[in-house]
């Protein structure tokens, strides 16, 4: 189950970060973004999930 979880979160994570424009490697070094981009990606997650939880509640 955990892991299933994990797969979800990191699905929704690139997800996000391809909305936002950011250049995210799933499986690499991503020390080179910055802080901004970081934080959209963050952003976009949190939107998504929340939007996700509204939607499953309707």
């Amino acid at each position: 189950m955990a892991s299933k979880n994990k797969e979800t979160l990191n699905n929704i994570k690139m997800q996000a970060a391809n909305e936002v424009g950011v250049p995210l490697k799933q499986n690499g070094y991503n020390g080179d973004l910055t802080a901004r981009q970081v934080g959209s990606v963050g952003g976009q997650m949190v939107r998504k999930m929340i939007e996700s939880y509204e939607n499953s509640n309707r």
